[in-house]
């Protein structure tokens, strides 16, 4: 946190600067109210003197006005920008954090991080700043000029109460920063029942959960609200503490100043004075209460936030990697003898996986769910690591060459389409370029989707798709993917089980469209139906992460093996489907 803050260090100093000048000026109020006591008490006031007085509080009142301002600005602004920098770190770490770490956390905890903690950080880094510093240099400003105006002795009877402050704080700062975590994670947790139900809302009402969910949500809620009532307990002790403690300063100052008064050692004006000085040590008393809150919640939610910060990417390009002669990726891919598993306690996930994919050739993968298909090209981009010395890309082990490239060189179509809350033209577009209208159509049109966006879409290419392109159907999200994968010109295209969403018919011309596209890049083809692997250059079979069938399409029906099998099932639902 300090490091942070310290980037900052010229803005504090200056908002230091001014909140000091502020302080200063507060204590000509008590100083002048205590002289003018003192001159009407002998009779030495005029009219002149008066006006005097005037005159000087209107000035110091314009001085503070135009301080008070400017330690707003260099402090209340700074916290914005420390909340900023905070912000753009934790999105950017998270973009290049891999793929594991979200198996590991949810996205409504992330989201509460990037919202809540965040304000809790700020708060810290703007009133946690401000009273923190306001409180010490107005503390020993005024206990200084109580001093010059009723000496040591007195002035340290009238502030002895405070000695119990200090001693309190320890106890209840631990106690403020547990009980912040708890009500930070508290949050977390709602946050990720209230985001997972909103993307999931159709799912919700298809299998009428409403009341199920609404009241997994009123747990979550109550469990937040027990939380945060548990903290507030502990923070309503602090402000009635101080008070009390203000108080005790006030029976102290009756009591001892006040007896002095009575036998002439200090005049009446001093004892005046003192009493406004303690109703102004009140302030910084208060401050100090709300500073211990300030700083657990800040620093609770800094812990969160920096743990992430502290989360290293387990996939980063070499140093120094690997530039393929030319600069660029041809398309060569070489699996040699890959045996993969997610961690070290879960059974290979891929084994002994022996495979040559030449630039320009399309490989097929056919197989049942869960038998490694999608792990497989996961590995090519790395999306996870393969083990080195096991995968490489014209002939350069994938881990040695340079992340950008490599993924640059890959166009992608995963199973779970995604699209962002944008146009149809702007998600067909997105990746890195500038594309003209007739490029996206074009690659709109190689996907077979174009009719769809200019006949059932309101705007055409600028309609807006919705959250994850919740307003078309999974068929035209397939596509609209696959127009984004065609447009990105990749020598590399791999297409995971995307189409699925489509039937027989759509699917023949979507390949037929992708055809001239496939024949100048090589191609990962992954599919459940043998109609869509049927002109592949070579097809494996995939059986629990091992090949148990490699060849073309004729080679493995004349093996009469599971290749030969399911195309029999498929060629029998399809006349079943056709009779119909």
């Amino acid at each position: 946190m300090g490091s942070v803050l310290y980037r900052y260090r010229h803005r504090y100093i200056l908002g230091i600067l001014f909140l000091t000048l502020t302080d200063l000026l507060q204590q000509v109020l008590p100083w002048v109210t205590g002289a003018f006591v003192d001159d009407l008490e002998i009779g030495r006031l005029t009219y002149q003197g008066i006006w005097r007085y005037i005159f000087l509080l209107l000035g110091t009142a314009a001085l503070m006005a135009f301080s008070r301002f400017a330690w707003r600005i260099y402090v209340f602004g700074t916290a914005r920008y420390v909340e900023n920098d905070l912000r753009d770190s934790l999105f950017a770490h998270l973009l290049r954090l891999s793929a594991s770490f979200y198996h590991r956390n949810k996205t409504g905890d992330l989201m509460a991080m990037a919202t809540n903690d965040l304000q809790a950080v700020r708060g810290l880094a703007g009133d946690g700043v401000l009273m923190g510093v306001d409180a010490i240099v107005m503390t020993v400003i005024t206990f200084g000029a109580m001093v010059s105006k009723i000496g040591f002795r007195l002035s340290l009877i009238a502030i002895a109460p405070l000695s119990i402050l200090a001693v309190g704080s320890f106890y209840i700062g631990r106690v403020i920063f547990v009980r912040s975590r708890e009500v930070q994670d508290s949050f977390g947790r709602l946050s990720d029942v209230t985001q997972e139900n909103l993307s999931g809302v159709r799912t919700v009402r298809a299998f009428v959960q409403e009341e199920a969910e609404q009241a997994k949500f009123a747990e979550a809620n109550q469990h937040y609200m027990n939380s945060f009532m548990r903290l507030i307990k502990v923070q309503g002790l602090v402000d009635p503490g101080i008070l009390l403690l203000a108080g005790l300063c006030y029976v102290l100052a009756i009591l001892y100043p006040g007896r002095a008064v009575l036998a002439g050692e200090i005049p009446l004006g001093s004892f005046v004075s003192l009493t406004m000085y303690i109703g102004m040590l009140i302030w910084p008393m208060m401050a100090f209460g709300w500073v211990i809150n300030l700083y657990q919640r800040g620093v609770a939610g800094f812990v969160r936030i920096q743990g992430v910060l502290f989360e290293k990417p387990e996939v980063t390009s070499a140093d120094p990697p690997i530039v393929p002669e030319g600069g660029k990726i041809r398309g060569e891919i070489e699996f040699r003898h890959l045996t993969f598993a997610y961690n070290r306690q879960q059974q290979p996930v891929l084994q002994d996986i022996n495979l040559t994919v030449k630039p320009g050739q399309t490989l097929g993968i056919l197989g049942r769910t869960g038998a490694g298909k999608s792990t497989l090209v996961s590995l090519l981009a790395r999306v996870y690591n393969p083990p080195r010395g096991t995968l490489f890309v014209d002939g350069v082990d994938v881990l040695d060459l340079p992340l950008d490239l490599l993924r640059t060189s890959i166009a992608f179509v995963p199973q779970e389409s995604f699209l962002f809350s944008r146009t149809v033209r702007e998600n067909i577009g997105y990746a890195p370029g500038s594309w003209s209208p007739e490029e996206i159509s074009q690659a709109a049109r190689t996907s077979q989707v174009e009719q769809d966006i200019l006949e059932f879409l309101p705007h055409g290419y600028d309609t807006m798709v919705g959250e994850r392109g919740v307003t078309l159907s999974g068929g035209q999200k397939q596509r609209v993917s696959i127009a984004r994968a065609v447009l990105k010109n990749a020598p590399v295209l791999v297409l995971d089980d995307c189409l699925s969403a489509v039937d027989t018919a759509t699917e023949t011309r979507i390949l037929g469209g992708l055809r001239p596209v496939m024949k100048d890049r090589t191609t990962i083809l992954i599919s459940h139906r043998v109609s869509a692997l049927k002109d592949a250059d070579q097809i494996i079979v995939l059986e629990k992460g091992r090949i148990v069938e490699s060849g073309t399409h004729e080679e493995l029906l004349a093996l009469g093996g599971r290749y030969w099998r399911t195309y029999q099932r498929q060629q029998l639902e399809e006349a079943i489907q056709a009779a119909e």
